[in-house]
């Protein structure tokens, strides 16, 4: 049977016309006009964006160093400036004051910076989560946090996410991060050179895994990762802004083969990483550098395996900050 097109009445047409384009109207409101926005932009601002990652040889650096080769591919004209930073409280400091357009921060970070420009923060991406690490020698006595009591310890740089962390586990294991340890703020390089010298007797990281300064380490030094999993539970219902954002997890056997004893998971806590922006970088901008973190996750996940996990499903969840308007354009675009 042959289907043969029939022509309304004009008036009919009109009429059903009408209410297509009141319907189309509804969803385009539903959807906050997105679409709209997208295609009367489909460009984005070139030049130099300012992107704050973290010390070096730390998992933030090498990613933001893989994203930015990655941009010069999928958005030609944009040069990601990436700049060194002590890690994710020097990084709201330098979003929110406007030094950078983008960073990496954990998420007990956000919850508690209290800085100026605090309410323009806005959440692009729940990208991985970093694992609390304490390296000691293979040979040392440190079993537990609590055996750090009038050690040398590295606990991270003055503004970073490393010491926020690492002094509420402290406190959790009946120790005072002030009083009863020697402690050393140091990044992650830094840490593990004095470790391997001697200088110092542990030291915390809180990073992706694996990550690259630690690997180093163990090929050159025998160490030793102290499990930390009985605090984890105690850390996440402390007091301060972002207790909530900590779980237990498991350092996987495989992360650094050459830690001793081999082959052997060890307990820890982790917490989400979010990439941040503020609510004043263009939409168009946020759009295209959403896209990118998403569809770079396989080529950066090949050198940062923490990278592997990035995924469109859960990036959405960047509590405890609102997402940026550019940020929810795309999600909605990529929504099967």
């Amino acid at each position: 049977m042959t289907w043969t097109p029939v022509a309304l009445p004009r008036a009919v047409a009109r009429s059903r016309l009408g209410r297509a384009a009141a319907a189309l109207l509804l969803v385009v409101g539903g959807l906050g006009g997105w679409w709209l926005a997208a295609g009367d932009r489909t460009d984005y601002p070139h030049g130099e964006i300012g992107f704050a990652t973290g010390v070096q040889r730390g998992v933030y650096d090498r990613y933001g160093q893989l994203l930015r080769t990655y941009l010069h591919t999928a958005m030609p004209g944009a040069e990601l400036r990436l700049d060194s930073s002590q890690g994710s409280i020097d990084n709201l400091d330098r979003v929110a004051s406007g030094r950078d357009a983008f960073a990496i921060a954990t998420a007990d970070a956000v919850a508690s910076y209290r800085g100026d420009g605090k309410d323009r923060l806005r959440g692009i991406a729940r990208l991985y989560d970093d694992y609390l690490q304490l390296v000691v020698p293979a040979d040392s006595k440190v079993q537990r946090a609590a055996d750090l009591k009038g050690l040398r310890v590295g606990v991270g740089q003055s503004r970073s996410g490393v010491l926020l962390v690492t002094k509420r586990l402290l406190t959790s294991a009946g120790l005072d991060p002030d009083q009863d340890v020697a402690a050393a703020n140091l990044g992650v390089g830094e840490a593990a050179d004095q470790l391997r010298s001697g200088q110092l007797d542990a030291f915390f990281w809180s990073g992706g895994l694996p990550t690259s300064a630690l690997t180093d380490l163990s090929e050159q030094f025998a160490i030793r990762i102290v499990p930390l999993g009985d605090l984890a539970e105690t850390v996440g219902h402390g007091e301060g802004g972002g207790a909530d954002a900590y779980r237990a997890a498991t350092i996987p056997a495989d992360a650094y083969p050459k830690a001793r004893p081999a082959a052997t998971a060890v307990a820890t806590l982790a917490v989400p990483n979010l990439l941040i922006t503020r609510d004043d970088v263009d939409p168009a901008l946020v759009q295209r550098m959403t896209q990118a973190v998403i569809d770079s996750r396989d080529s950066i996940g090949n050198e940062v395996h923490a990278a592997q996990v990035v995924d469109l499903r859960t990036a959405v969840y960047t509590d405890p900050l609102a997402l940026h308007e550019g940020a929810r354009r795309y999600y909605l675009s990529a929504k099967p």
